[in-house]
Parts: structure tokens; sequence; C-alpha cells
């Protein structure tokens, strides 16, 4: 079963329905108990750094996440600021990230005639065939956005997938079970559907 992390940040019934789509089984849920009996675990979030994780840190949902994601290695998929969480803090805020991800959020460069945020469809491209998540992705992959942030790995083989807006940035960031992509896989069709059957699959 995938749990769906619910902690009160934007609709993730989108997410729940795509994976019905595919024939999934998910549960949107706030509760520890449903968390641990998760066989995968999605953590969507959209809006700002700071609200999604205060809201997270109410839930109390935070240490059997770690139980579950760093010590019992469940695989995980954080969507839009849901993957943000997975580094160290942004520069949107000031509260610190989970940390599980050595990486910073940093804010869209002033470009000229660059429109931020990034909105709509990019293309995007796999920097590794070998991980669960882009081992079937398609070589003209596009993916739906929506973000003034973008991910910023130290180690450069965090980097799963990549994009370009103004400046070349991490669309998906990934090590060992820990994932995170920067646009909407609900949102983006049969791209989208592709990448979330990945995860189902394993990692």
């Amino acid at each position: 079963m995938i749990a769906i992390i619910d902690y009160d940040i934007g609709n993730i019934t989108a997410v729940s329905n795509m994976l019905s789509r595919i024939g999934l089984q998910s549960q949107i849920t706030s509760l520890a108990e449903d968390v641990e009996r998760a066989d995968r675990i999605i953590l969507p979030g959209n809006g700002s750094f700071d609200a999604c994780m205060k809201n997270l840190r109410a839930t109390g949902l935070i240490p059997v996440l770690e139980h579950k994601v760093l010590e019992q290695h469940t695989p995980l998929l954080g969507i839009c600021v849901g993957a943000q969480m997975l580094g160290l803090g942004s520069e949107e805020g000031v509260e610190q990230g989970l940390g599980w991800l050595d990486m910073e959020v940093l804010r869209f460069p002033d470009i000229p005639d660059l429109r931020v945020p990034h909105m709509g469809w990019n293309h995007v491209r796999s920097m590794s065939f070998a991980n669960a998540l882009t081992c079937e992705m398609a070589n003209d992959a596009r993916f739906y956005f929506v973000h003034s942030y973008y991910m910023q790995p130290k180690n450069s083989s965090d980097i799963l997938m990549s994009a370009t807006y103004g400046i070349e940035f991490a669309a998906g960031v990934s090590r060992g079970n820990i994932s995170g992509v920067q646009f909407h896989p609900e949102k983006s069709h049969r791209f989208g559907k592709q990448l979330l059957a990945s995860f189902a699959g394993g990692l």
C-alpha cells in the first residue's frame, strides 16, 4: 500500500486519483499506524516551504517517517515542495528541512525575460537510467511544473533528472530509497503515470 501523507497542504486527492487510474492502491493519511504499514510513501507539497514544514511537524509524523525511511529504507517520493523538504532548507523561508538529502533550495536567478514562477510543461532529461524511477522514462518525457525555487544537491550524483529554465536545474533527485521530483506527476498525463508506476515497482 502507498501512503500519501496528509498534512493539510494542497489538493492531494489528485495524487490518489492518478494512482487509481493506473491500478495502484493508496491511502491518504495523517495517522502514524497507517504510515507504519505502508510499503511506499508519497510526500506531496505545494505553497510555501515554511508552511509545509510547519504543518508536517504539527502532525507529529516526522519520527515515524524517519523510522520508515531512514531505518527501514521504505521507498519515499517527494513531490514539488515535498521534494524540496527532503533537503536542509530553502531560501524561501527560515524553517529547517528534513535533512535527508544534502541539498539546498534556491530561487531562480533574475534573468531578463525569464518569468518566475516557472509554470507549465517542460522537457525532463534522465541523468541515470539505472534508477527505477527513470528506467522506463521516455526520451521525450515532459512534465508539468509550478515553482519559483529549485533544488540544488551538494552531490551531483544525487541529481536524477534535469531540466532547463534559464538555467539547468535538478528536476529530480534520488539517493537510495529517497527520491523527489520538482514537477507534478499527477498533472503530467502519460509521463506522470509512467513515473508513478515505476515508483510503485520499486526503488
